[in-house]
Parts: C-alpha cells; sequence; structure tokens
C-alpha cells in the first residue's frame, strides 16, 4: 500500500481491472456459496485489503454492466465521456472559425473603405 505523505488523510490506490474484476467474483461467488448478500462485499474487502466502499461500487458496477440493475453501463459511460470530449473540441473549433471570419471580415471592410 502506497506511504500516506499526511497522517489522518486516506491515500488514493489505483487498482487493476484485473484486481476489481477478481474482487467482483470472489464477491459473487461467496454470494451464491452463502444464498445472502448480507457481509459478502465487507468480508471479501477485508480479505483482498480493499476499501469496502471501494469494493461495494465494482459489485454494483459490474451488476449494471451485466444488464441485473438499472444504470449507467461502463461502455456507455465511455462513450459518452468521448463524445463530450469531440463536443468541447468542436465548440473551440467554432469559435475559432468565428474569430477567424470576424477578424478577415473587418480586414476585408478596411481594405474596401481605401
Amino acid at each position: 500500500m502506497p506511504k500516506d505523505s499526511s497522517p489522518g488523510k486516506p491515500t488514493t490506490r489505483r487498482y487493476s481491472p484485473e484486481e476489481k474484476a477478481a474482487a467482483v467474483r470472489m464477491v459473487k461467488t461467496l454470494r451464491a456459496e452463502l444464498g445472502t448478500e448480507h457481509g459478502t462485499v465487507q468480508r471479501v474487502a477485508s480479505q483482498l485489503g480493499y476499501g469496502t466502499e471501494s469494493v461495494r461500487l465494482w459489485v454494483r458496477q459490474a451488476d449494471i454492466d451485466e444488464g441485473h440493475q438499472p444504470g449507467t453501463t461502463t461502455s456507455d459511460a465511455e462513450r459518452l465521456k468521448a463524445l463530450e470530449q469531440e463536443n468541447r473540441e468542436l465548440r473551440r473549433a467554432n469559435e475559432i472559425l468565428k474569430r477567424a471570419a470576424s477578424f478577415f471580415g473587418a480586414e476585408l471592410d478596411r481594405q474596401h473603405k481605401k
């Protein structure tokens, strides 16, 4: 686990997709074996040394991705993020084109008035 530079403040750890998938599989396996959801996330998180809320979110997202729960799937979220980025870039390009058109239009007016 990463060293904490400021005591009392939690650190942020990045988990690999493989680590997340393994934790989700463990939770689902444990739920199937026990026949209950109660306490499974906390138990797996403790065994792996992961944050309980992190594991809970991964399991919830996996349920959404598999169609067991309503919500935005991971692929839809990635697509939306890419479209939002493209939209920002197009807005910037349009703004540059508007400024250029205004500049050259004003330049043509000055040349025409001479």
